[in-house]
């Protein structure tokens, strides 16, 4: 796998790149928009950068007996007061108008990359995970990046104005922009020294959550309260909080610092500028007048562009180059996809020496495995827990990339078909299924959500599962709200929902491949080998396609039906044959199979 399909959790993208494209994102979101909060954005800026300007013709023209100067400056000042109000007021509600519209572009951008990521690997890299929980973090003001670029542009264009005022009383005056830099240098700097903090102790945080969640959700609660862990729950949640606090406070304080020391200069340099004009310079009474107030708005106009440069360092640049790495890390996984998937299997499925070891460990799950599932077949996997089942299971849905090794769909290699093709051919149900607490209707049609509204065809996927029961006892039937959190919902067990989403893994009516990996566990043995007993049947007799179906079980009298077996045993295959096959060798299948038949009598 090459770096690029592996990015290391320090590869973040270059900041100015991650920004332009992030800028995009929202120009192509809402083009017209942005162009006219960031125009009012910069007009608005001009009548409060003028004040100064105003203030010093006012008196020069008060204490120099010019009525028309006076007056001339009395309407500016009253034309600069009511602009900036006016132009203010219809800046932020175009403002706010934009990044509403933005922050539903952003956040569904962020939230596809997500869910359309071609692997699971990220979920389970404790690195990536800590950048993934910053990014979800930070996407909720994301939106707000765009105004900060706004304003920050408008106060930049406020400091442009008013050091030209200043530089009209003396070229010298300019220098309190250059004593300014060290403040724009700590601002930009700060965020970034935080936000690296936060980042190293994230998984404390995490950790943090997640025990306050324990203790204060419904779903641990009963066991909460029968374990009496709940004093232990908050003791451990105050220590991770303070193994995450403690650096993230270090590192305030010490920016803070070096943040106090540069306005320190600044404050120093803005007390000399006003010596400098009031006693070394024959100045006006008007031009003293003008150092004074565009000083003082010098140091506000700083105060608010470092502040909103700091904003821009601490969330924008860090969340746009999060955002670009997501973007980059998910267009990695599927920049060699470049077949169509199959319309049918004529070679069938091969594994050749794959191996496979989760994200972020170093023991192999699955050790060089090689098998050939012919088209057409049904193939049970069997072993104990932790053999390797459902990892092998994984690797055919592409949840997963070999570490080492291949598999080839028809002689192609499985890597190069791109995973949402791939899995448009798939179906099938997991043990680790998920709760769907929609209609029942959609809790089922999702498995195929073209055909979502589709009654007849949901109502196949329920009799295909043998969910008929589950939807008798539903007073509405496919209109039930499922879940008793939500309003006129009804509550479902476990066995209930393991039915439904076996339902939704049988909404695909012709798919190249069928999984299912133990999705019948709450089923007694003798409904779960009836189930898969009759859908074998049906795929055998029904296979133009050429479908393989994967039976994963630990039951192994429902497995026995299936074309081929395969044992796995300590991340290898050991046993490869039919049921008779394997059982005439005397091997570690007959031997499971002897002991499973012997507590069952």
């Amino acid at each position: 796998m090459s770096s690029r399909e592996n990015p290391r959790a320090d590869d973040l993208p270059p900041a100015l790149p991650a920004m332009w494209r992030a800028l995009k994102r929202g120009y192509q979101a809402e083009p017209r928009l942005l162009v006219v909060a960031f125009g009012l954005s910069l007009l608005a800026a001009l009548p409060d950068a003028l004040l100064a300007l105003w203030l010093k013709l006012l008196a020069d023209g008060v204490l120099g007996g010019e009525r028309r100067l006076a007056t001339t400056a009395a309407i500016g000042l009253g034309v600069s007061a009511a602009a900036t109000w006016f132009l203010r007021v219809v800046s932020d509600r175009t403002q706010r108008r934009f990044r509403d519209r933005v922050t539903i572009a952003l956040e569904s951008h962020v939230a596809k990359l997500q869910a359309s990521v071609a692997t699971i690997a990220h979920h389970e890299r404790p690195e990536y995970l800590d950048r993934l929980a910053v990014l979800r973090d930070q996407v909720f003001v994301l939106d707000h990046m765009y105004m900060s670029l706004f304003s920050t542009c408008g106060w930049i264009l406020r400091l442009v104005v008013t050091v030209a005022l200043l530089m009209s009383i003396h070229p010298a005056l300019g220098l309190l922009a250059a004593f300014a830099l060290p403040t724009v240098l700590t601002s930009s700097w700060r965020p970034g020294v935080e936000r690296a903090a936060e980042e190293r102790g994230a998984s404390a945080n995490r950790l943090a959550r997640h025990l306050f969640n324990t203790a204060t959700t419904a779903p641990p609660g009963k066991e909460v309260r029968v374990t009496r862990i709940g004093n232990r729950l908050v003791t451990e949640r105050r220590a991770a909080w303070e193994r995450w606090y403690g650096p993230v406070a270090a590192a305030r304080w010490s920016s803070a610092v070096w943040h106090a020391l540069a306005w320190a200069i600044f404050a120093a340099a803005y007390v000399g500028a006003v010596i400098f004009v009031s006693s070394g310079l024959r100045a006006t009474p008007g031009q003293v007048l003008l150092v004074l107030a565009a000083g003082a708005r010098l140091s506000a106009y700083i105060g608010a562009t470092v502040g909103e440069i700091g904003f821009l360092r601490g969330i924008w640049l860090d969340g746009s180059r999060r955002l670009a790495w997501l973007e980059d890390y998910a267009a990695s996984l599927v920049e060699h996809a470049d077949a169509p998937a199959p319309e049918r299997l004529v070679e069938g499925i091969r594994l050749e020496h794959v191996s496979f070891a989760y994200p972020g460990t170093s023991r192999r799950v699955l050790d060089n495995v090689s098998l050939e599932l012919k088209p057409g077949s049904v193939v049970a996997i069997v072993g104990e827990n932790g053999a390797g089942k459902s990892t092998l299971v994984k690797l055919l849905c592409r949840l997963y990339q070999p570490d080492e090794g291949r598999i080839l769909v028809n002689g192609l290699d499985l890597a190069r078909i791109p995973p949402d093709e791939w899995r448009s051919r798939l179906a099938g149900a997991f043990q680790d299924f998920f709760r769907f607490e929609f209609r029942a209707r959609h809790t089922v049609g999702v498995g195929d959500v073209p055909r979502l509204e589709n009654e007849p065809a949901v109502m196949a996927a329920v009799n295909r599962a043998g969910a008929e029961d589950v939807l008798e006892r539903f007073a509405a039937g496919l209109e039930t709200q499922l879940g008793a959190t939500w309003p006129g919902g009804v509550e479902v067990s476990f066995g209930q929902w393991q039915k439904l989403a076996l339902a939704r893994g049988f909404m695909r009516d012709h798919p190249l491949l069928l999984v299912l990996d133990e999705p019948t566990a709450a089923l007694d043995a003798e409904t779960e080998h009836a189930l898969f007993e009759r859908y074998a049947a049906a795929a055998r007799g029904s296979t133009p396609d050429g479908r393989i179906t994967i039976l994963v079980s630990h039951r192994f009298s429902t497995v026995r039906m299936a074309d081929l077996i395969v044992v796995l045993d300590g991340a290898r295959v050991v046993e490869v044959g039919t049921h008779e096959a394997l059982m005439a060798k005397g091997g570690q299948y007959a031997e499971l199979y002897g002991i499973q038949a012997a507590a069952y009598r």
